[in-house]
């Protein structure tokens, strides 16, 4: 009765191993996915942060070349500005030269200077006569300089308005790739934001990840702790058992060897024939008791 007491305590220290080395495995199972889980997480949270630090260079990249876009676009509109104002001046002193403008057009004076020259040139005049003349000419040709300034400023604003096209085209490419690479900045910044999230998403799942595989492996430690006292039980009840069981087969053994002895025994006395088997059983047991 005793030893199937041990036996059945054996059983139930078996089955209480088994639930435990179940139990363990799963939490072994589960701290293995949590870091399985994590590490990936990991991978993709290092190739993300390299994009956000590509994402950032374009960025930053695209940005200089706005702040140049802007320069070249602001410089040529002050140019502008600045051509323009020269141009206002040139309007305002042909507006004052027109009101200085000869009555005689520009044709008259030009012919009546050609006429005098001729006549200089041609006549015999005296001296006083010829001063007069050359007095007039001069007098043509200050009023024809009139004429000759006009035409210079007209010409100055035709130059100008040339060079307005030209920076007002600059200025305008200027600001057209301006507004394209800002957009461009913009979504590059845009898309960086939006991978930062993403990292910081995975940073919560990976911190969650490794908080659960901290808490498993706090709670497997007293199964572990519980599997290692019934894992010593078990061996030591296995010990009285096999004990037990020993010191039960040598007793049923003695008990046999001493049954067989003594029938050998009656055997003898009755005078019948001995087996050698039987004869060396009486025999080593004489001699075990002189």
């Amino acid at each position: 009765m005793k030893e199937q007491y041990k036996l059945n305590e054996l059983a139930m220290l078996s089955q209480q191993l088994a639930t435990l080395r179940e139990q363990i495995d799963k939490a072994n199972a589960k701290m293995r996915s949590c870091f399985e889980r994590r590490d990936k997480l990991n991978k993709n949270f290092k190739q993300i942060r390299r994009e956000i630090n590509e994402l950032k260079i374009k960025r930053d990249n695209l940005n200089e070349k706005v702040k140049t876009f802007k320069q070249q676009r602001d410089a040529a509109r002050a140019k502008i500005r600045a051509y323009i104002e020269e141009a206002k001046t040139h309007n305002q002193k042909i507006t004052n030269l027109k009101k200085e403008t000869p009555r005689e057009s520009r044709q008259k004076l030009q012919k009546a200077i050609e006429d005098i020259e001729w006549k200089i040139q041609t006549t015999s005049l005296d001296l006083k006569e010829e001063k007069i003349l050359v007095e007039d000419v001069s007098q043509l040709e200050k009023q024809l300089k009139i004429y000759k300034k006009i035409d210079d400023h007209v010409k100055k604003i035709s130059e100008i308005r040339k060079e307005l096209e030209t920076l007002a085209a600059n200025a305008d490419i200027a600001h057209q790739k301006l507004t394209e690479t800002a957009k461009e900045s913009q979504e590059t910044h845009s898309k960086m934001i939006a991978k930062i999230s993403e990292l910081n998403d995975i940073k919560v799942e990976a911190d969650s990840l490794h908080a659960d595989y901290l808490q498993t492996k706090e709670e497997v430690k007293p199964l572990h702790e519980e599997f290692r006292k019934l894992t010593e039980q078990k061996k030591k009840l296995q010990a009285i058992i096999r004990e037990a069981e020993a010191k039960i087969k040598k007793n049923t053994e003695q008990a046999i060897k001493e049954k067989l002895e003594s029938q050998a025994r009656k055997k003898l006395q009755r005078g019948e024939k001995l087996s050698w088997d039987e004869f060396k059983m009486i025999t080593e047991n004489k001699s075990k008791n002189a």
